[in-house]
């Protein structure tokens, strides 16, 4: 198999995208975080911890997200690196394991929406019932 330098490059946008993406769901979470532990001081009300709970979980996959896509990013240069020099082989290696840090990234992505989609089910449970 060949493998191009430009090949590693074409991950750099859809990469930092994504990494983009991820900032922003932690910044939201960070705030809806802030918030709610604000009214649990005042109220002390159990499903505010457990919603604190639920967001604190999201918080936690989505800083391994940014961790792989990170990672991703960082394989695939390193990768353009080592084709650069010439040695295809390890360069080969670098890319797929690059390729599977996006899946891994991915995959929690996938994890943490699921979360959020059943949180708000959870949430909006009583007005689907009536």
């Amino acid at each position: 198999m060949q493998l191009n330098i430009e090949t590693p490059a074409l991950l750099f946008s859809a990469t930092t995208l994504i990494l983009l993406a991820y900032t922003n769901r932690f910044l939201t979470i960070a705030q809806l975080i802030k918030k709610k532990k604000k009214t649990y001081n005042k109220e002390e009300n159990k499903n505010i911890l457990l919603e604190i709970k639920n967001l604190n979980l999201r918080l936690t996959l989505i800083r391994y997200m940014q961790l792989m896509g990170v990672l991703c990013l960082f394989l695939s240069v390193f990768a353009m690196l080592v084709l650069f020099l010439g040695h295809q082989v390890i360069g080969i290696y670098l890319f797929s394991s690059s390729m599977l840090c996006l899946l891994i990234s991915l995959g929690l992505s996938f994890w943490e929406i699921s979360i959020s989609v059943n949180a708000l089910r959870l949430h909006l449970g009583d007005l689907i019932d009536e």
